[in-house]
């Protein structure tokens, strides 16, 4: 995703754009809407790839239902009967737009917008049927909706994409088409581009079903002294990462090496650990283990110890580090498919400056891949790394990959300040607003009264 727009969200209710980058950070006070803008993302990759009503209550984001959702000023303010959101994404090439309304306490969309640079399509909810447009550059025209719009709008998950059948013209054409604009109806040029249109949404969207964005927890699993095997399914708090490193130790060496080097890579680098390993309590694979840490000394290599005896920050940042240098999320090379989402929260936690700062490091060595990482964090210290790293070239990171979002308050709403960094890791774009708090806290410093 390149951009995203939002009006009537939550605290957001002026309608705003803002970019995207292959490294985003997300910064400001608390309670400025930056967990909810990253709800709102995979809410909207939801929607335009996988599911027709997302989940706003899915974990780690529980938004509420329509009511603590749609945009509210308060007692005498003018409460929201809908919000608005959307993206673009392969630079301007694809963009998709969706109007929520409510169906009892649940959002669920009753207007959606996709289009290239050609062709557009927008369906809208009209009671228990439904409305479609649709244009070229030819022309616009209007009609019914056939059948399977109205049931893709109520149904938990719908075989994607909703928009397309090979039936959608017959249907359409079997009712009243209205000119918006142009000849009085599509010529057979005009449904060649719309049906290239559904054929190229729908490859995309089949591919991305594997590409769901994973959102982490800010508070990850406790640490246990022993693990019973389990299948390793993904969640938000990073409770599987133990048995999926099991996983990997047992069954597949090479996958288990590669990934080991690289947890190990980052462990030096933040000195929070020189070696991990996975400890089987037994001969099967199907039987307990332990995941433990050993840090080296000048002169000797240390004991192993249990992950539970070790910093509190080694567990918190494992699940997060492990998720990041996996392959199994990376894009196949050739393809032309966006890159994996990662929707993180203060991945920092429990972490000492100098980690923090090497996470940083991390995370403008992983974005220059194939991962966009969107990052709410409150490090001054990650913050400061990554625009160091970019200023140095350190990584393959330009500075036009990082876009810094500030999330200001101002009266009952939140504005968000798309900043950028230049060539010398200057933040350029900032609002007066803007580290004025730091500022105020380093004049009190040096100056008594």
């Amino acid at each position: 995703m390149d951009q995203i727009t939002v009006k009537n969200f939550r605290c957001f209710r002026e309608k705003q754009t803002v970019s995207l980058a292959p490294l985003t950070l997300l910064v400001g006070e608390n309670s400025t809407g930056k967990t909810s803008f990253l709800a709102l993302i995979r809410a909207l990759w939801d929607v335009a790839y996988w599911q027709s009503v997302p989940d706003f209550k899915e974990e780690p984001y529980d938004l509420g239902s329509f009511d603590e959702i749609a945009h509210y000023r308060g007692a005498r303010g003018e409460k929201s009967n809908t919000f608005e959101a959307g993206f673009e994404s392969e630079n301007g090439s694809f963009c998709f737009e969706v109007t929520f309304a409510r169906s009892g306490t649940v959002p669920i969309p009753v207007r959606r917008r996709i289009a290239d640079k050609d062709v557009w399509i927008e369906y809208i909810k009209k009671g228990q049927t439904g409305q479609i447009n649709f244009g070229t550059p030819q022309g616009a025209w209007q009609g019914q909706a056939p059948t399977y719009f109205s049931i893709g709008l109520v149904a938990e998950h719908v075989e994607p994409p909703f928009f397309f059948r090979e039936s959608l013209r017959r249907e359409v054409e079997s009712q009243e088409i209205i000119a918006l604009q142009g000849p009085e109806s599509p010529t057979d040029k005009d449904w060649e581009q719309i049906e290239k249109f559904g054929f190229n949404y729908e490859i995309k969207t089949m591919a991305y079903l594997e590409k769901r964005p994973y959102a982490s927890a800010p508070v990850r699993s406790k640490p246990r002294r022993t693990y019973d095997p389990a299948r390793p399914t993904r969640d938000p708090e990073g409770d599987y990462i133990p048995m999926y490193l099991a996983n990997a130790y047992f069954q597949n060496k090479r996958q288990w090496n590669t990934l080991k080097d690289a947890l190990e890579k980052f462990g030096k680098a933040s000195g929070l650990f020189d070696e991990i390993s996975v400890k089987p309590l037994g001969k099967k694979d199907s039987e307990p283990f332990q995941v433990q840490i050993r840090k080296f000394g000048k002169r000797a290599k240390g004991p192993q110890r249990n992950l539970i005896d070790v910093g509190y920050g080694v567990s918190q940042v494992l699940p997060v580090i492990t998720e990041l240098l996996r392959q199994d999320t990376r894009i196949d090379e050739g393809t032309r498919l966006s890159k994996f989402i990662f929707l993180l929260q203060q991945p920092e936690v429990h972490l000492h400056p100098s980690a923090q700062a090497a996470l940083g490091s991390l995370f403008c060595q992983i974005a220059e891949s194939d991962r966009q990482l969107v990052i709410e964090t409150h490090s001054d210290h990650l913050l400061n790394r990554v625009r160091m790293d970019v200023r140095d070239g350190t990584t393959n990171l330009r500075p036009e990959d990082v876009s810094i979002l500030f999330f200001e308050r101002g009266d009952l709403n939140v504005r968000i300040h798309s900043l950028r960094i230049d060539g010398e890791g200057n933040i350029i774009g900032a609002p007066e607003g803007y580290r004025k708090f730091f500022m105020e806290e380093t004049a009190r410093s040096l100056w008594k009264r």
